[in-house]
């Protein structure tokens, strides 16, 4: 009688230098300190901050209308939006509850959130840098995964998670 292999778990070590695996189970918290302060009104939720590679996943949550930041990025960008609406002033779509968006190299672009909508949570990857600039694309500001750990350590430290709770979105 032959075997089902097909439920047994993977029987070799994984390699020795791998990283451990991030998981989350409940990526839109319900503990409140969990969201950075980013800007009034403004918050992220880090889910990986990939130090290696230079790039963050994170959830943006936004609580107020009106515009949020006119910014560049020179690598390309991944939304997924899960609450609420925003678009970009470049443009003429709209981001909406259920909706993914493709951000190229080279984009510049201003986010708003429209007058009407209380509450807009959505999912990014950023890679590399995102540089914020003035309308004639000069830079006043950037981020990048190294100021984003910064930003998590110093709210964590301020709401009692201690400094090293980022470590488990580090990789």
């Amino acid at each position: 009688m032959t075997e089902d292999l097909s439920r047994m778990p993977y029987q070799l070590p994984f390699p020795k230098d791998a990283q451990e695996e991030i998981v989350i189970p409940k990526a839109i918290p319900e503990d409140e300190r969990l969201w950075v302060p980013q800007a009034e009104n403004v918050w992220f939720r880090p889910l990986c901050l990939n130090r290696s590679q230079g790039y963050w996943m994170n959830l943006l949550k936004v609580r107020k209308a009106g515009v949020l930041s006119r910014h560049r990025h020179p690598q390309g960008v991944h939304g997924f939006v899960l609450k609420g609406r925003w678009h970009y002033l470049e443009h003429d779509w709209v981001a909406e509850e259920g909706g993914y968006v493709y951000e190229p190299p080279g984009e510049t672009h201003t986010l708003v959130v429209p007058e009407d909508v209380e509450e807009m949570i959505t999912y990014f990857q950023v890679n590399g840098v995102m540089c914020y600039v003035d309308p004639w694309g000069q830079v006043t500001g950037y981020e990048d995964v190294f100021t984003k750990i910064d930003l998590c350590r110093k709210h964590f430290t301020e709401v009692g998670l201690g400094e090293d709770f980022v470590e488990q979105f580090i990789r």
